[in-house]
C-alpha cells in the first residue's frame, strides 16, 4: 500500500492517520498514492495564514514580492524533469506537460515582471486621478488599493495540477495574500511535489503557501469577510459553494470558473482552398487532443457554414486519424489518457447524451487502439467527432470533458452568433476569418458571451498562441455558465484581491497617506536645487520655482525654422489671428516645454542621470510673443528600483504665464542615483 499524501499545515507537513483513498496512475491503473485529510486542523491553517503569512508578505513592497516570485520561478524550473515524470502518470504527454508545468512557471515569471514594471515599489496602489471635491482645492479624493488582512483559498480541478495552482498563487501573493491550495485528489500528487519544492526552497515567507491534500472539510467554515475563494471545476460544485453560509452570509468572496461550451466559428468568407480553412481544422484538432480534451478552454462546438460542413467533417476526420493514442512516454504518441477511468465513464455518458441529437462521424467512445498500454486499465479514449442534426439542443447544454467536439452548421453570420450564444456564456471563442466586416459583426456579437475571443487568420497565425491558451496578461474567465469570474488579466488579477477605497481629505493628508504629492500640498524649498539631491536625500514635495523668461517672436520663428514645424498658428499672423483659439501668433507647445526645461534644469553632472519621459502633458493657455513664463517643479513620487543603483522620480511640472495662469502641466520622469557624493565631497 502506498503512503498517504501529506498536506502542509501551519509550517509543517501533516500525515492523516487513516489509510485514505487510492489514487491510480491514469496510464497503467496502478496505485500512485493514497489521499486523506482526516484530522487536519483547518482552523489552525487559516489562523497561520492570517497571523504569520499575511503580515510577512504585506511587510514587503510589490517589487520585493515580485523579486521573490522571480526567484521562485527560477527555482521551480530546475525541477521540471521531476514534474514531467509525475505529469506523465496523470495521462499527460510531454506537450501536455509543457502546457501545465512550463505554463505555470511562465505565469509566475510574467507576474514577477509585471509586478516590477507596473506596480509601485510600495504596498498600496493608487487608482485613477485625484478628484477635486472643493472649489479652492483644499478637499480632494483619491481611490487606492490596499491588501486585505485575509487569506486566498483556491480549490482546483484535476486537469492542471501545476498551472492551476501557480496562476492563482502568483497574483494573490503580489496582492499581499497568503494562499491555501486544495487540489483535486486525482492529480494532487503533482501539486504536492511542486509545493514541497517551494517549501524546501525557503524563498517565500513562512505562511505564504499551505496545502490541503484530500477533502476541504470545514475549511470554508473558518473563512470570514476578508477572505476569498477561487474555484475551478464543475457547475454543480460551484452551486454548492455559492450556497455555503460563509459565502451567502459571511461575506467571503467567491470566484468561479465552471463548465464552458467553448466554440470555434469558421467565417462565411472562407473556402476550402483558403489558408484559414487549414488553420481552423488544425485548431479544432489541437483543442480536442491536447490534455486529451480535458481543458476548460477546449473547443466543444465547431460552428461552420452549411456549404462547407462536409469538407470540414472530412478534413477533421483525416487529421484526427493521425492522432496516436497511448502511453505518453512512448515515442510518437500524440494523445495520452484521461485523468481516471471514472472520468472516461463521465465522458462516455456525455457522448451518449449528445447522440440524441447528433451522429458520431469519427471515432468510437468504447474502442481505441493504444500504444504501449492496456486500453482498459488505463483511462484511454479515442477522439470522437459528432455532427449535430438540425435543431439540436444537447451540444449547447452537455459538456463532454474529454476529446470530443460537435459540428454545427449555420447559414448567416447572425445565426453563427446565435449558436455561440446558446452556450449561455463561455471562457473563450475563436473566429477564423479574413473578412473584416464579418470579423467585426461576429466579435461584437460574441463579446457579451465570452471572456476571451481569438480572431485568427493568415496574418496572425504565425504568432498566435492558439484558442485554448490562457495568458497571464489577458483575462481568464467568462460570463454566465462559465462561472462569471475573472482571473489573470495582468495587474487586474492582482487588484481583484485588494480592497479599493476612496480616501477624502486635504492635499497634505492625502500626500501623507498615499506617498504621492498632491496639488495644493506643502512644498519643501531650500537652497539646494532638487537636481543636486540623490534618492536618499530627496523628499516628496521638494520643489523649485524658476525665474521668468520672455518668449519672443524671434524664439518662435527660430523654433519653426529649426524644427520644420511651420503650422500657421506659429508662422502666419493673418491666419493665426482668424483662429478663435489663438487670435494671433502663438508659441509652439513643445517650445514652451523646452524653454521650461531650460528654466528648471541644473546643468552640472549630478544624481539626476536621465530624463526618460513625460506623462500627461496638456497645453492649457496659448503663449503669445512677449509673454513670460516660469515653471514650478515638485517631487511627486519616488520609486527606488530594487535591482539597480538608481530609482525613478516623478516630478509635477506647472508652467505659468505672467498672470500666473497655467499654460502647461505635465509629469517629468527622471532616473536618479540612490546615492551621490555631496557637493564638496570626492
Amino acid at each position: 500500500m502506498s503512503a498517504v499524501l501529506q498536506s502542509y499545515v501551519a509550517g509543517q507537513w501533516f500525515s492523516s492517520p487513516d489509510e485514505g483513498e487510492s489514487v491510480a496512475d491514469a496510464v497503467t491503473g496502478e496505485e500512485v498514492t493514497r489521499i486523506s485529510s482526516r484530522g487536519l486542523d483547518y482552523a489552525a491553517m487559516v489562523d497561520h495564514a492570517r497571523t504569520v503569512g499575511a503580515p510577512a508578505i504585506q511587510a514587503l513592497t510589490f517589487h520585493q514580492r515580485a523579486g521573490l516570485l522571480k526567484a521562485l520561478a527560477k527555482h521551480l524550473g530546475g525541477f521540471k524533469d521531476e514534474f514531467y515524470a509525475l505529469s506523465a502518470r496523470t495521462g499527460a504527454t510531454r506537450r501536455d506537460s509543457m502546457v501545465d508545468v512550463d505554463g505555470g512557471i511562465g505565469t509566475v515569471f510574467s507576474y514577477a515582471s509585471k509586478g516590477t514594471r507596473e506596480l509601485p515599489n510600495d504596498t498600496i496602489v493608487l487608482d485613477g486621478a485625484v478628484e477635486t471635491l472643493g472649489k479652492n482645492g483644499t478637499f480632494l479624493g483619491q481611490h487606492l488599493y490596499t491588501s486585505r488582512p485575509g487569506v486566498a483559498v483556491q480549490i482546483n480541478a484535476f486537469n492542471f495540477p501545476v498551472w492551476g495552482m501557480l496562476e492563482k498563487f502568483a497574483p494573490a501573493f503580489l496582492a499581499g495574500l497568503p494562499s491555501i491550495v486544495k487540489p483535486a485528489s486525482q492529480t494532487a500528487y503533482l501539486t504536492e511535489a511542486v509545493v514541497r519544492r517551494i517549501v524546501e526552497s525557503e524563498i517565500l515567507p513562512e505562511g505564504s503557501l499551505q496545502l490541503v491534500c484530500g477533502s476541504a472539510g470545514t475549511l470554508l467554515d473558518e473563512l470570514t469577510e476578508q477572505d476569498s475563494v477561487a474555484f475551478t471545476g464543475s457547475a454543480h460544485t460551484a452551486g454548492l459553494l455559492r450556497n455555503h453560509p460563509s459565502v451567502l452570509h459571511g461575506g467571503v468572496r467567491l470566484g468561479v470558473e465552471a463548465d464552458s461550451l467553448n466554440c470555434s466559428i469558421l467565417g462565411l468568407d472562407v473556402t476550402a482552398e483558403d489558408p484559414e480553412f487549414d488553420l481552423f481544422v488544425k485548431g479544432v484538432v489541437a483543442e480536442m487532443t491536447v490534455k486529451a480534451g480535458q481543458k476548460c478552454t477546449a473547443i466543444r462546438r465547431v460552428i461552420v457554414p452549411e456549404a462547407l460542413a462536409d469538407d470540414v467533417v472530412a478534413a477533421l476526420g483525416a487529421r484526427l486519424a493521425t492522432i496516436t493514442v497511448g502511453n505518453p512516454d512512448s515515442e510518437g504518441v500524440r494523445m495520452g489518457a484521461l485523468a481516471s477511468v471514472g472520468q472516461r465513464q463521465e465522458v462516455r455518458k456525455a457522448i451518449e447524451a449528445l447522440t440524441s441529437s447528433a451522429d458520431i462521424v469519427f471515432g468510437d467512445p468504447n474502442q481505441v487502439d493504444v500504444v504501449d498500454a492496456d486500453a482498459e486499465r488505463g483511462a484511454f479514449m479515442a477522439p470522437v467527432l459528432l455532427r449535430a442534426r438540425p435543431g439540436a439542443t444537447e451540444p449547447h447544454d452537455v459538456e463532454p470533458f474529454g476529446p470530443v467536439a460537435t459540428v454545427l452548421t449555420y447559414g448567416t453570420t447572425a445565426e453563427a452568433v446565435d449558436l455561440a450564444a446558446r452556450g449561455r456564456g463561455s471562457l473563450v471563442a475563436s473566429l477564423i476569418s479574413h473578412d473584416r466586416q464579418i470579423v467585426r459583426e461576429v466579435a461584437l456579437g460574441l463579446a457579451p458571451w465570452h471572456g476571451r475571443l481569438l480572431v485568427l487568420d493568415r496574418d496572425d497565425a504565425a504568432e498566435s498562441t492558439g484558442h485554448g491558451s490562457p495568458l497571464p496578461t489577458l483575462v481568464h474567465g467568462g460570463p454566465g455558465r462559465a462561472g462569471g469570474g475573472e482571473e489573470l488579466g495582468g495587474i487586474r488579477g492582482v487588484l481583484h484581491h485588494m480592497q479599493r477605497t476612496a480616501i477624502q481629505g486635504s492635499p497634505d493628508m492625502l500626500t501623507a497617506i498615499t506617498g504621492r504629492w498632491m496639488t495644493g500640498a506643502q512644498r519643501g524649498t531650500d537652497e539646494v536645487h532638487p537636481f543636486r539631491k540623490d534618492l536618499a536625500s530627496l523628499r516628496i514635495g521638494d520643489s523649485i520655482t524658476s525665474e521668468r523668461r520672455e518668449v519672443s517672436l524671434a524664439d518662435i520663428d527660430h523654433f519653426a525654422e529649426f524644427t520644420g514645424d511651420t503650422f500657421y498658428a506659429h508662422t502666419d499672423p493673418e491666419a493665426a489671428a482668424a483662429n478663435p483659439l489663438f487670435g494671433g501668433i502663438v508659441a509652439h507647445g513643445y517650445l514652451v516645454v523646452s524653454l521650461a526645461a531650460g528654466l528648471f534644469v541644473e546643468p552640472n553632472p549630478g544624481p539626476v542621470l536621465a530624463n526618460f519621459g513625460v506623462d500627461h502633458l496638456r497645453f492649457l493657455t496659448p503663449v503669445k510673443a512677449g509673454d513670460s513664463i516660469a515653471v514650478t517643479l515638485t517631487v511627486k513620487q519616488i520609486t527606488p528600483r530594487s535591482s539597480a543603483d538608481y530609482g525613478e522620480v516623478r516630478w509635477d511640472a506647472v508652467v505659468v504665464n505672467q498672470d500666473d495662469a497655467p499654460v502647461a502641466t505635465y509629469d517629468v520622469l527622471t532616473l536618479v542615483a540612490k546615492t551621490w557624493p555631496q557637493d564638496g565631497e570626492k
